[in-house]
């Protein structure tokens, strides 16, 4: 019995060095849908690798803002992460928020499919750097949340009578002035008080759940224009990458792939559930159908060439009208 514990003891140490574990980095508060989605990620790999690989799951920030995350994914001393681009590293990552690419759910399955070319696009950028982009959290679509009722919203050509927060980024800026949108760049931190003393009127970049749980109390309007979309990158260091089998990298390739399906269809219910928490609260609510939104669709499409003027460049941007310009 004596022997038979040591062989035991022996194969377990063994196991316990030949594992491998990973630290996965999210920034998204313990009870958000993405962090448990990260942990049902772990869990499907440390499944189908019989426990070889083993994912710890870090969120709300704990090993870092995006910036430093990615940083250190390119070093490889964080292994994976569901976190913000830094476009600090390479500007033409902010192409995934640019306006009018995609203008539904469906759409979105397309575009993000792996094998895409938006993927591999994003991937390309990344393996330049040492990391590897294996999938996509789609928060939930775009729209406009505001004080005051929008004149013709699917108008490029009206004025919608509202001054609009957007995020200090060409992408939404030139999109919200291209969908007839004045607009006015403030912190994020004072965007509810702006919105309720009238320094603006609206708000855009942002997703149905985030206007609600953090705008709701202020906002009497929601447009849910679908202009673009909130979204993360599910990136893994190229430095780790190079530790898994070959037939790890497949199962990586795959979980990622559920992944990025489960994102788009949850992200879809979330926007159902929380449009009818803005009608109960008496928010009123508009949709629209992706062919009702071409008009805004195509306006967006009309600023992608002066995108490709500041920091795009002009062959990303030709490449990314060829292929998403449709």
């Amino acid at each position: 019995m004596a022997s038979v514990l040591v062989l035991a003891m022996m194969a377990t140490a063994s196991f316990a060095a030949d594992q491998i574990v990973f630290r996965f980095a999210g920034q998204q508060p313990v009870e958000h849908q993405c962090t448990k989605m990260m942990q049902d990620f772990a869990k499907e790999i440390a499944d189908k690798t019989n426990g070889h690989v083993k994912i710890e799951v870090y969120p709300a920030s704990q090993l870092g803002d995006y910036t430093l995350v990615m940083e250190e994914l390119i070093r490889g001393t964080v292994d994976m992460s569901v976190t913000s681009f830094a476009s600090s590293f390479d500007p033409r990552f902010e192409l995934v928020y640019i306006n009018g690419y995609v203008s539904g759910y469906d759409e979105a399955k397309k575009v993000f499919a792996p094998g895409a070319w938006l993927p591999n696009k994003l991937n390309e950028l990344g393996l330049a750097l040492g990391v590897r982009v294996l999938g996509s959290y789609v928060e939930g679509m775009i729209g406009v949340g505001s004080t005051k009722p929008l004149n013709e919203p699917l108008n490029p050509k009206v004025d919608k009578g509202v001054l609009t927060r957007v995020p200090n980024m060409d992408t939404y800026m030139l999109g919200a002035q291209a969908m007839g949108f004045r607009t006015i760049t403030i912190p994020w931190a004072d965007v509810y008080q702006s919105l309720q003393t009238g320094v603006c009127d609206s708000v855009n970049a942002m997703a149905t759940a985030a206007v609600y749980t953090s705008l709701g109390d202020v906002i009497k309007y929601w447009y849910a224009t679908n202009y673009s979309m909130e979204y993360l990158p599910l990136m893994i260091s190229e430095k780790s990458w190079q530790k898994l089998s070959p037939e790890e990298q497949a199962i990586f390739q795959e979980a990622a792939k559920n992944f990025t399906i489960k994102s788009i269809d949850t992200a879809q219910a979330e926007d159902m559930k929380y449009m009818d928490l803005m009608k109960k609260k008496g928010i009123q609510v508009f949709t629209y159908s992706e062919e009702e939104l071409r008009p805004i669709k195509e306006a967006c499409i009309t600023t992608w060439e002066k995108l490709g003027e500041r920091g795009m460049t002009p062959e990303l941007m030709k490449e990314f009208r060829e292929n998403l310009g449709k």
